[in-house]
């Protein structure tokens, strides 16, 4: 780095950036942005486009079609060498491109996820995207945050900072503003922070001093090395099919030239066939269509809100059979309204709603204002003072940086007149506990003439806990036992109308203490009152639980709220029936226990992040694949262990979203049961597709085999068996991967782990009809070849496997259902690329270039007619079996099918 900034006071680095403890203003940040360059480090460059397309070769089926390739040349069919190599050449391009564009659909995907900072501008606070910021920015900093720039602290209140990616110390560094000598090693700089560590504790303001390659990692290395994503076990399943359709090709290829030998063929004859069994064998389209399928269904979910991070989530979704979910934002509206007080041992509605500060006091019906002596008012004073968010009016919305239920608390104060900005200015901020969910209380200091007065604010047994005694007529008085009592029977009434209950009080210090902690508090305070608020829950949330209810999922809510509060939205919202569970039961519980118990369990109350991962913990060891939604820095070790990470995207920290699946850019329960249900879609589509190419492949293995051992001649030849695999095949698969969802994705069970895109049912299936449609080829060309030349039977027999294909792609879009149910026209992708195809193949049979290249002749109406009609009735076989035994292909389908001996 080029300065000291470590040696230098605060108020003299932002001297040095022409900054304010305020902030810059967009002027200069703009400036500044265009001088110094976006805060990111060099990027590996990207893989060159000829090398992408090079890649598109390696592959085990390709390597099998170069051989048939070289053999047609070798043998002096050199026309038949061009015609695989070209079209070799076409499906390298549709890869290339499919490639790009899902490598482009990644990198939108990853923008939406990108890491956002809070940064003071214009003497206000707002979220900005981390790439933005510039040298003099002052950043607002807290616990699970990852620091997005070099930073030198200029406020900070109990800021612990993890810096093992930089320094290899494991344990948290505390921080501090002062300045240290010019020659402390950069891990003993405590008074900075450094980009890519993680706040582990506390809050600061600290003013970027280094953005970019011009950080501290930024000269570790020169360039950020890219993962190489791990495969996703659909990918595996693909890459294993490939491998073991090889072996098949190679032994078939033994078969026949076994029997060519048997029949006396001679070699070229034989070496055709081998060529032949290669090109039907193999699926060549089938990489490429999984990788769009794939890329399509992830951009469908971003659509709906759900950002999939790793690939392997698109899979797992369709096999959850339990949401662990928040309550606060994601089930609920996370609007919060203060709607009662509790103070002077009397309840206080307060009017309004929303985050606007119109509304009032009122006492039986009558609109008052406290005064500001008074338990209510010093309550709302708390409120404000104890508070890191904003509320900002822009233009008719009032919108809110930080929490909403500090929000809530600051709106209420406004009511009444008492302003958190004009009072903060005033006072100064001496000290501060902040708030983390093992505490469950939050504390700020500020001087206040001749005292430090310290306000409190947290669940009401925790400051209850920590208090002595209790404001009453404006006087602090002994805290009795009765006196507890009433206040947690205000808290239980409270919370069984729904609301979140927050207690608050205060305590005079004569001093600011260097470091406030809890001890410092701890039996000092007076307790003031309660604030009860409202956060009404989302009715797509309630339809969403429904749905779930429908599709086998269980949702179970897990939240800090108060066991009452927790149960009384649980009703509202339909959850399941079972019991409500507070975090000090569970506590108690071994893990056996709650393992035992965890089936009967609906709503976790009052829990802390890590009782989070005993949760997940317990759900897996009965066989439960889990979701788990989490938004804090202590919720990431839960979100690693349950099998679908999901991090909120606009609460959600930087620790939270890196180790998650799956980030909900809405923060929206609905979006959760929403990429449930695109996941299965998702599956489905590539189940389909997977039919469909292998019942192609196996249906010209059969016809080839049979009319070999038959007829001692192949029915079609390697290039129409070429044009059938790529042309015909891809024409249809890659619109079955954009077949809209059936509408049934979430009134279906979840899917069993161990049960893949291939299953029992589905191999049945399979071999049924691609049994059907090479017999059928196999006769067609039979019959023909007896009445006709060759080339003519042959041309009969391809362009009866291309019909079979245009009504099997019909066939394919499900497995239960008929097409007048789904419905002819509700996939135009898939009627215009069959269009399509049918004049291509036109094509192929009249024009004579193509005739040369295909060795096909034209057909009269009559021999198409033996074509198509021989095709129908296949269609007509299947969609006649959809109507009568939907279900006889199922077998697997969603469990694993048990064996005799099991």
């Amino acid at each position: 780095m080029a300065q000291n900034w470590h040696a230098l006071t605060a108020s003299d680095v932002l001297e040095a950036l022409n900054s304010k403890p305020f902030g810059l203003t967009a002027g200069d940040a703009r400036r500044l942005l265009s001088k110094h360059g976006p805060n990111r480090l060099e990027r590996k460059k990207k893989t060159s486009p000829v090398v992408l397309f090079l890649r598109q070769f390696l592959s085990p089926l390709i390597y099998v079609l170069l051989a048939a390739a070289i053999i047609s040349v070798v043998v002096a069919h050199y026309l038949d060498a061009g015609v695989i190599m070209g079209v070799l050449v076409l499906n390298a391009i549709i890869g290339f491109v499919q490639e790009r564009q899902a490598e482009k659909a990644m990198e939108a995907l990853l923008r939406m996820t990108a890491p956002k900072a809070q940064v003071r501008r214009d003497a206000t606070v707002m979220s900005i995207p981390a790439e933005a910021l510039v040298p003099g920015d002052v950043i607002l900093l807290e616990s699970g945050n990852r620091v997005p720039a070099d930073a030198r602290i200029i406020e900070e209140a109990n800021l612990k900072v993890n810096e093992s990616s930089l320094t290899g110390e494991s344990l948290p560094v505390d921080k501090e503003t002062d300045e240290l000598p010019g020659a402390t090693p950069m891990a003993d700089r405590n008074n900075m922070v450094y980009m890519g560590s993680i706040v582990s504790y506390g809050r600061a303001a600290a003013v970027v001093v280094g953005t970019g390659m011009n950080t501290e990692i930024g000269t570790i290395a020169s360039s950020l090395q890219q993962v190489v994503p791990e495969p996703t076990p659909v990918q595996k399943s693909i890459e294993g099919l490939s491998r073991y359709i090889v072996v098949v090709v190679l032994g078939i290829i033994a078969v026949l030239v076994y029997v060519g030998f048997q029949r006396g063929l001679d070699h070229l004859e034989i070496f055709l066939l081998a060529v032949a069994a290669a090109v039907s064998a193999i699926p060549e389209g089938l990489p490429a269509v999984v990788t769009v399928v794939l890329a399509i269904g992830m951009r469908q979910m971003a659509r709906r809100n759900a950002v999939v991070r790793r690939l392997v989530a698109v899979e797992t979704l369709g096999s959850a059979t339990v949401i662990c979910t928040d309550k606060t934002g994601t089930l609920t509206m996370n609007e919060m309204t203060v709607r009662r007080l509790y103070a002077d041992g009397e309840f206080v509605d307060v009017t309004g709603e929303g985050y606007s500060p119109k509304g009032d006091l009122q006492r039986d019906g009558k609109a008052f204002k406290p005064g500001g002596d008074s338990a209510l008012g010093l309550l709302l004073r708390t409120g404000a003072l104890c508070n890191d968010a904003s509320v900002v009016k822009r233009g008719r919305r009032y919108e809110v940086i930080g929490d909403p239920t500090e929000a809530a608390l600051v709106v209420a104060a406004a009511k009444v007149g008492i302003d958190k900005d004009d009072l903060q200015r005033r006072l100064a901020r001496t000290c501060e506990v902040p708030f983390e969910s093992e505490q469950q209380y939050m504390a700020v200091g500020y001087q206040e003439e001749k005292t430090v007065r310290v306000y409190v604010k947290g669940s009401a047994e925790r400051v209850l806990s920590m208090s002595g005694s209790i404001l009453r007529k404006g006087k602090a008085v002994r805290l009795t036992d009765k006196q507890q009592s009433a206040v947690m029977e205000a808290t239980g009434a409270l919370a069984g109308e729904a609301m979140r209950v927050i207690a608050l009080a205060y305590m005079d210090i004569p001093e600011t203490p260097r470091k406030l902690k809890c001890k410092d508090i701890e039996g000092s305070l007076t307790f003031l009152g309660l604030a009860g608020m409202a956060d009404p829950p989302r009715e797509e949330a309630r339809r969403a639980i429904r749905q779930c209810a429908g599709a086998g999922i269980r949702v179970m809510m897990i939240t800090g709220d108060h066991k009452i509060t927790a149960a009384a939205i649980a009703r509202e919202l339909e959850l399941p029936e079972g019991r409500a569970v507070e975090g000090k039961e569970l506590q108690q519980m071994s893990d056996d226990e709650l393992a035992r118990e965890i089936d009967g369990i609906s709503v976790f109350a009052r829990i802390e992040p890590l009782h989070k991962l005993r949760i997940v913990n317990a759900l897996k060891s009965q066989g439960h694949i889990v979701a788990m939604t989490g938004d804090g820095v202590n919720d990431a070790p839960a979100l690693k262990s349950s099998n679908i990470g999901i991090a909120m995207g606009i609460t959600g920290t930087d620790v939270a979203k890196e180790a998650s699946d799956m980030v909900l850019a809405d923060d929206n329960f609905a979006s959760v049961v929403a990429a449930i249900e695109e996941g299965r879609a998702i599956f489905a589509r590539l189940r389909n597709v997977l039919f469909f190419l292998l019942s192609t492949n196996i249906g010209e293995l059969i016809a080839l085999t049979v009319s070999v051992a038959v007829v001692g001649k192949a029915p079609l030849l390697a290039v129409q068996i070429i044009w059938v695999n790529l042309v015909t095949d891809t024409a249809a698969a890659i619109p079955l991967g954009l077949e809209p969802k059936a509408g049934d994705e979430l009134t279906q069970p979840p899917r069993h782990p161990r049960v893949g895109l291939l299953f029992p049912g589905l191999i049945t299936r399979i071999v049924f009809l691609s049994g059907m449609m090479g017999i059928g080829v196999f006769i067609i060309f039979n019959w023909a070849q007896t009445r006709m030349p060759l080339d003519e039977a042959r041309t009969l027999a391809f362009c009866s496997m291309v019909a079979f294909e245009w009504f099997r792609s019909f066939n394919a879009r499900s497995d239960e259902r008929t097409l007048l149910s789904i419905g002819l026209f509700r996939n135009p992708y898939l009627l215009a690329s069959i269009a399509v195809a049918v004049l291509l193949q036109l094509g192929v049979v009249y024009l004579p270039f193509a005739q040369t290249a295909f060795h096909t002749v034209p057909l009269s109406i009559e021999q198409w007619g033996i074509a198509v009609a021989a095709a129908a009735t296949l269609f007509t076989v299947e969609e006649t079996r959809k109507l009568v035994a939907p279900r006889l292909f199922s077998a697997g389908k969603w469990q694993p099918v048990r064996k005799p001996w099991q």
